[in-house]
């Protein structure tokens, strides 16, 4: 399990923070081992579809004769051709996947279960008598809504009658309240006649299938607590403690599934059992990335917090572990004030500083907010309001508008969610949009008129561009013809946070209009294999138009395989290529003024250049 390490690299003075870190040289080194065996061994070829998240972790040790030694030791996140047992990678933190063992006994039994639950409800005289049932109670929620509307027109003409002027008599006073009576006590009659109905269907499986259903809860949330019992995690203190009994500290809830057997957790809980001292670590992405997720062949991710933060927290403690790089003091330029009234500002935020107060992860950084929430010269005499109307990302510079009053708030808000707004960014991308250009020059997909599914449209290129092209395949010019869509619906990522990811079933709608200004490609061939090869330094600029406001739109859209295949420079989270920032900027914003309504418009050129 344990493999040699020859390199010159100096040992890192503290240990690898583990949710956000720039890989270390020796980590790198280690990285570069495993993934030439990766691709030697043709290991991938044993998993079934997307790719796979690997990690290393570099250790000292002492040999036998008291001299200090490196290696490092590798894993795999889950399961890998549905195994855990291959060679070359620590074995799991605990092993379920024993044939004999009391998990997969139990499993089998819970697995028993679902098939007699799935075999009485596709049983004909089954499906037959709930079909019935359903039948029945819709005819006696029509007669119930039938007889409603008759007891609110009697009712209707009663009130007609009183209202006429006309004197009534004693016996038709009597009569009308007899009826208003009846009719309501009738009422009340047919809706316990149905709900009686209800309560007392009898079908001949639904006790069995009921007693089944309970079973097999039952016993999975057995099976569950008993396996996450199992998972005894150990940490540099040579403290022990279970998965349990670390979540309910850290979430007060049960842990998720699969937690323990990401790549992190196995390569410490291997170190501390064969009193290796870990260095450092890191995890890499091989392969292709999921339908849903952002990954990119051979780059680096830190460890996902859901899963794994409350188990690291323990697992770590006795290391002295490299301070949270988002925790530390970031000096950013200092906003520039475009307008300013007594109700709104409009300001060019720089890239690094947040635009609303952050959490405890990014509480260092000031937000725009803050800035000139204590700028006395940005007060408002008669107020201390201060709100962003919408947010920038981080990492994201550019126009931001800020509300001075909880009216021009509202009004602001209003306007945003509504959709009224018009903004456009600029970005430059890591790579030419393969749905843009194919490896020649020429489109990759059909030209599409209509842009309202929820899947990638690209426009392709004009007729008269496709010779230029032919001549000379990546002549700059011919981007500014390339146009389109992108619709990928989106949902937070509640494994990895702040992450969103496409989901097309859950997701909130998301869309974005693209205009492909330049590209400056690199090489021709922009396929890039799943080997060890790293990926063309091509890059696009992009002018793009959120017609939605999701967290992350643009950036997902940028990088996702359905989107414009091509992440943007710089960006931390779904991105390739790192840079001195991310290259996504706010560059012009329309809106009206909240109080005057009269129309805003702002620039602020990015200044990127290829």
């Amino acid at each position: 399990m344990l493999h040699a390490l020859s390199t010159s690299v100096p040992s890192p003075r503290q240990f690898t923070y583990p949710f956000c870190y720039d890989v270390d040289p020796l980590a790198e080194a280690a990285s570069e081992e495993l993934q030439h065996y990766i691709a030697t061994t043709g290991l991938m070829s044993a998993e079934k579809g997307c790719g796979k998240m690997f990690g290393v972790l570099v250790v000292e040790y002492e040999d036998e004769e008291g001299a200090l030694q490196r290696g490092f030791l590798a894993a795999y996140s889950g399961l890998l051709g549905g195994r855990n047992d291959w060679q070359y990678f620590v074995p799991p933190v605990f092993d379920a996947q024993q044939p004999d063992g009391h998990f997969k006994r139990t499993e089998r039994e819970i697995s028993a279960i679902n098939r007699e639950i799935s075999a009485i409800e596709h049983d004909p005289q089954y499906l037959q008598s709930v079909a019935q049932h359903e039948e029945t109670m819709k005819r006696l929620q029509a007669e119930v809504e039938a007889f409603k509307v008759e007891v609110d027109a009697a009712k209707a003409r009663r009130d007609a009658r009183r209202k006429s002027g006309e004197p009534l008599s004693e016996e038709e006073q009597a009569e009308m309240v007899r009826e208003s009576q009846f009719m309501k006590a009738e009422l009340r009659r047919r809706r316990k006649a149905m709900e009686q109905a209800e309560s007392t269907f009898h079908n001949p499986y639904a006790t069995l299938l009921k007693s089944l259903q309970r079973k097999r809860k039952q016993m999975s949330d057995e099976l569950q607590r008993w396996l996450f019992a199992a998972y005894r995690m150990l940490n540099a203190k040579g403290e022990e403690r279970d998965l349990i009994d670390i979540f309910r500290e850290y979430t007060h809830a049960m842990p998720p599934a699969g937690a323990g057997d990401c790549c992190a957790p196995k390569l410490l809980q291997y170190a501390y059992q064969y009193r290796l001292r870990p260095v450092c670590m890191a995890e890499f992405w091989w392969g292709e990335s999921p339908a849903s997720e952002i990954r990119h062949h051979l780059h680096y991710y830190p460890a996902c917090r859901s899963k794994c933060l409350p188990i690291l927290t323990h697992m770590l403690k006795g290391l002295d572990v490299a301070p949270n790089p988002l925790a530390q003091k970031r000096h950013t330029a200092e906003p520039r004030v475009l307008y300013a009234d007594e109700y709104i500002l409009v300001v060019d935020k720089p890239a690094g500083m947040l635009s609303v107060p952050g959490k405890a992860d990014d509480s260092a950084s000031v937000s725009v907010e803050e800035y000139f929430a204590n700028n006395s010269k940005f007060k408002t005499q008669n107020s201390k309001f201060l709100k962003a109307a919408h947010r920038l990302d981080m990492d994201t510079s550019g126009l931001l508008v800020l509300a001075r009053t909880e009216q021009a708030y509202v009004e602001l808000q209003r306007q945003f969610a509504s959709r009224e707004t018009v903004k456009r960014y600029e970005a430059v991308l890591c790579g030419v949009p393969k749905h843009i250009v194919g490896g020649y020059g020429i489109p990759a997909v059909a030209i599409a008129n209509s842009c309202s599914h929820l899947c990638f449209y690209g426009q392709g290129l004009r007729q008269e561009c496709r010779s230029l092209l032919r001549l000379e395949p990546f002549a700059i010019q011919f981007a500014k013809y390339s146009s389109g869509c992108i619709s990928l619906p989106l949902i937070a990522d509640i494994n990895d946070r702040p992450r969103q990811r496409v989901d097309m079933e859950h997701g909130k709608p998301a869309l974005t209009l693209y205009n492909i200004v330049e590209v400056r490609a690199a090489d021709a061939n922009t396929a890039v294999a799943y080997t060890t090869k790293k990926a063309d330094k091509s890059l696009t600029l992009v002018h793009l138009y959120p017609k939605t406001g999701r967290t992350h739109q643009l950036r997902v859209h940028c990088a996702h395989p359905q989107g414009l295949a091509c992440p943007i420079l710089g960006d931390p989270l779904y991105g390739t290529e790192r840079a001195d920032r991310m290259y996504l900027h706010a560059a012009e914003l329309t809106f009206r003024h909240p109080i005057t309504g009269e129309p805003m418009h702002f620039l602020s050129p990015s200044g990127f250049l290829l």
